[in-house]
């Protein structure tokens, strides 16, 4: 009974410490991407505009620009390119569940010669595939994760990748504008605000991936303030050219 017991304690564990976080479902590339691409984009607009010594509503008034243009752009971009992705992969899927049903053994061989280039011995490679060929819908899932590398009730959505994209984007964008709409005239605030922000992202993102959270903080930040930089030179020279 203590030994039933025991391996029930170690199943539950097992199971409690052995699950996965969703990397297929769309959302965190593009919020990411779209926080990242929107503190860069909007910091180095707003410094490279404030290097040509205009006045602080001019750089205002780039920087919400940025942000309504850059944000729009990016949940533009990723609809379409999720979507169509998707498409792609729903056209294969089409393939393969019409090959399933005109050439059902042809498939089910096919299924089982795979198990079996993996090691699975040829008589078990072939019960399997059988079994696993009987529900048309299984064996489609088999086929796609088998051939594709995809799981056919996993698709990421382009609604969720566009939705996900405009917030962050826009979120990321407001941070550099924020200082100057609660009263700042001067730069120097917006910077600090992006680069702080730049940071805690880079943090941040560390959390769902293998990296320290202080490196991938410095390298966003690091990044960013090297795109700041360069515009604000840019500007300075544009700015001298011009006038």
């Amino acid at each position: 009974m203590a030994i039933i017991e025991t391996e029930a304690a170690l199943h539950e564990a097992h199971r409690d410490n052995h699950t996965h976080r969703d990397v297929n479902g769309g959302w965190l590339r593009p919020a990411v991407f779209g926080a990242m691409d929107g503190l860069v984009s909007n910091l180095a607009l707003m410094t490279g505009v404030a290097g040509g010594a205009v006045s602080h509503q001019t750089i205002v008034l780039s920087g919400l620009a940025g942000l309504s243009a850059g944000a729009f752009s990016m949940a533009a971009g990723e609809y379409t390119s999720v979507a169509s992705q998707r498409e792609l992969v729903e056209a294969e899927l089409d393939v393969e569940r019409r090959e399933l049903r005109k050439h059902p053994k042809d498939e089910e061989a096919e299924l089982a010669a795979l198990y079996e280039a993996r090691g699975v011995e040829p008589q078990l490679a072939k019960a399997v595939a059988e079994q696993l060929s009987r529900d048309p819908e299984v064996a489609l899932e088999i086929h796609a994760r088998e051939e594709l590398g995809i799981d056919p009730g996993d698709l990421p959505s382009p609604l969720v990748a566009a939705v996900s994209s405009f917030a962050s984007f826009a979120l990321g964008a407001l941070l550099p504008v924020l200082p100057y709409l609660l009263g700042a005239t001067a730069l120097w605030p917006a910077v600090l605000l992006a680069l702080a922000g730049l940071f805690l992202c880079g943090a941040v993102v560390a959390k769902v991936t293998a990296r320290s959270w202080l490196f991938s903080g410095l390298r966003q930040l690091a990044l960013g303030g090297a795109a700041a930089g360069v515009t604000y030179a840019l500007g300075s020279l544009f700015g001298t050219a011009v006038g």
